[in-house]
């Protein structure tokens, strides 16, 4: 059996990460999955929340929103909304995300409004825990 498979993610803008891992935690929508190769063919929904991969000593955390992800046995491939590596996230910017997104919550006037509100709560919050690990 292999070690490693190949990784891709993409967003409509661009090819965010295209290397080898030995294994990778993404957020599906009914909680995280854990892919090691040779893995059984999946397609799966993507939650808001954190993509892990690992190669070798050198473990790649992401913040990633909505997509969906395929699994085969020696690739996985992710089309993912947004995608950006700790080091992109700026902190400043998502921390006043994450404060407009409180400061709205309150005032959802709809269950739309309230859901909606929410999901960008918890991606600013996503993306603040990962960039915060960057180090």
């Amino acid at each position: 059996m292999p070690d490693t498979f190949q990784l891709e993610i993409v967003t409509p803008e661009k090819l965010v990460v295209r290397d080898v891992a030995e294994e990778i935690q993404i957020p599906g929508k009914n909680g995280y999955l854990g892919i090691l190769p040779g893995h059984a063919p999946l397609i799966s929904e993507l939650a808001v929340g954190e993509i892990t991969y690992r190669n070798g000593n050198t473990t790649t955390r992401l913040a990633v929103a909505w997509g969906f992800a395929e699994v085969l046995p020696d690739r996985v491939t992710i089309l993912a909304e947004t995608a950006e590596r700790a080091a992109e996230i700026d902190i400043t910017r998502a921390q006043a995300s994450k404060q407009r997104a409180e400061a709205n919550l309150a005032s959802s006037a709809t269950e739309e409004d309230f859901e909606r509100v929410t999901a960008d709560l918890q991606r600013a919050e996503t993306r603040l825990e990962v960039a915060e690990k960057k180090n």
